[in-house]
């Protein structure tokens, strides 16, 4: 159980929340005990751009996974990557991927990480994550962000200036359609006029909700609402020394804007390299700028508790290679997690 575990469970399922349909997994993350004994709930990332990846083969990652005992899968939203060595890649569409897996899995949390509000017509957005919560019984986290990725937004049409002033509007339709079920809007960027969200997310109040963001007006703007906060394994040299900044940075401000830090869940990336992998930052192939994590499965699971000792509650592993093997292989690393300390 992660530190607080039993807490966070009664914190975002019986906070005065009406009573889940009997079909829906009510209390899904975040607030959710991990799988077996372990300290933290480990999730994997599946494919982006690392390579071309048909269905068939996500299908049977995303089943391997709930198999195993993974606790979540997550997928990148994301439209084009290009390369300094003049090659382009682009990922499947998040939200129609999202909603095929969660057709094919029964168990395992679902989320983006994290979905680019830019991409949507907010409204639209909130009734996606509705929709996709209802295919899953209640297993999506909302992940939002504002997007980073300048040549997709370009290439797609999307505007790139005022990201932030866009992502409040957008940000503030969303949760409001998801948790109340109408809103009347009428901003600057955004119009959502008499706007109700039917049929309701099976969930009292909607999935729970996740910023990926260490910005500090992007934070102010959204803790005092979501559930929870991710950031990458960039933003913290993939290492569990690299969390204690950011954590306290959450920390200041949820203080700042009137919300208990306690009540807000942490979790970040973790990129792992396993037999075959050949590197990966921000969805390219390069030399990593910090080390992956590595080793037996003992030591992986150390390293991993050494996380869940900063105070997360999930991680989720970025494998290098991204394969069905790679995710078989991993699991060791789980198997150790839910036996204990070493």
């Amino acid at each position: 159980m992660s530190p607080g575990g039993s807490r966070r469970h009664r914190q975002f399922c019986g906070l005065g929340r009406p009573r889940c349909r009997a079909d829906v997994h009510c209390c899904y993350a975040p607030g959710v005990e991990a799988m077996g004994g372990r300290p933290l709930r480990v999730g994997v990332q599946l494919p982006e751009v690392e390579r071309e990846v048909r269905w068939p083969e996500y299908v049977a990652m995303a089943r391997r996974a709930e198999e195993l005992g993974y606790d979540s899968l997550w997928l990148g939203d994301h439209l084009l990557y290009r390369f300094d060595d003049g090659t382009s890649h682009g990922p499947w569409e998040a939200w129609t991927m999202l909603a095929a897996i969660a057709a094919s899995t029964s168990r395992i949390t679902i989320g983006p990480l994290v979905a680019a509000t830019a991409f949507h017509n907010p409204a639209m957005l909130a009734k996606m994550a509705a929709t996709v919560d209802e295919i899953s019984g209640g297993r999506l986290v909302l992940g939002l962000g504002a997007g980073w990725n300048e040549t997709e937004f370009r290439a797609f049409g999307f505007p790139f200036d005022h990201r932030v002033d866009r992502f409040e509007e957008a940000f503030t339709i969303i949760r409001t359609l998801l948790r109340d079920g109408a809103i009347d809007f009428d901003g600057k960027y955004f119009q959502a006029r008499d706007c109700e969200l039917l049929p309701r997310s099976p969930r009292p109040g909607g999935p729970p909700l996740l910023i990926g963001s260490k910005g500090e007006r992007m934070l102010r703007i959204t803790l005092p609402h979501v559930d929870a906060w991710n950031v990458w394994f960039s933003d913290t040299d993939n290492s569990p020394a690299g969390v204690p900044p950011l954590r306290d940075l959450v920390d200041r401000i949820a203080r700042e804007v009137g919300r208990d830090p306690a009540t807000i869940e942490r979790s970040v990336a973790v990129q792992v390299r396993l037999p075959g992998g050949i590197g990966r930052v921000q969805g390219a192939y390069a030399e990593p700028r910090f080390t992956p994590l590595a080793g037996t499965p003992d030591e992986m699971a150390e390293e991993l508790r050494a996380y869940a000792r900063q105070g997360l509650a999930e991680v989720q592993a970025v494998l290098d290679p991204i394969t069905l093997e790679s995710i078989e292989a991993f699991a060791s690393v789980l198997e150790r997690l839910d036996a204990g300390s070493s």
